[in-house]
């Protein structure tokens, strides 16, 4: 129980670290602009996420897959950059650009589940039964996760309902002040990129 703890605080903890924005950062733009009354599309978009990146960081951790971390801490602000393009460009939500969002959400948590796994790895070391240890640490991930989404449904609540901004107003805000740091993320990394 008490690695359950541990790897349970590891998770939550790594992905609410400001250090590490950008998996903040895919999670504010992905929901960012939902309204609290809309918590039923945004549970399906946070599972879409999840699915994928536990599919990847299970795989990854079990050492099924293996993949350069260089093309991957890269593909992970290219994820957000595309998912911010998408939230400028729309102008309403119609059922093909919900279901759209979702199979991205699945899509780029596959990606982003790789990234995870770097540092679950590097906690595990050479440990052989890991199972609880990425359990622990996935359940950790996704509390993280949904204190990342209130915070960001809350100051949009407040933002529409009390300060009267609108909606689209703070959609082309918020999407856009986050693609500007992941682009630059991007040009960032992509210089990192090591090809094997």
């Amino acid at each position: 129980m008490h690695d359950f703890s541990l790897y349970f605080e590891l998770g939550w903890q790594h992905i609410c670290d400001w250090q590490g924005y950008d998996h903040i950062l895919f999670v504010m733009v992905l929901c960012g602009t939902y309204l609290l009354s809309d918590w039923r599309k945004v549970l399906v978009l946070v599972t879409a996420f999840t699915i994928g990146h536990s599919i990847t960081l299970a795989l990854s951790a079990l050492n099924i897959i293996h993949v350069n971390t260089s093309l991957i801490e890269f593909l992970i602000p290219v994820t957000i950059v595309i998912t911010s393009l998408i939230n400028i460009i729309k102008k309403k939500r119609s059922n093909t650009t919900v279901r759209l969002s979702y199979i991205l959400a699945l899509f780029f948590g596959l990606i982003h589940g790789l990234g995870f796994s770097n540092y679950l790895k590097s906690l595990l070391g050479s440990s052989t039964n890991i199972t609880a240890q990425l359990l622990a640490f996935n359940v950790g991930l996704e509390f993280g996760q949904v204190l990342i989404v209130l915070c960001i449904l809350i100051v949009s609540f407040i933002l529409l309902n009390i300060a009267k901004i609108q909606r689209r107003e703070w959609t082309l805000f918020l999407s856009s002040a986050i693609f500007g740091i992941a682009l630059i993320m991007c040009i960032e990394r992509y210089a990192l990129i090591h090809f094997r």
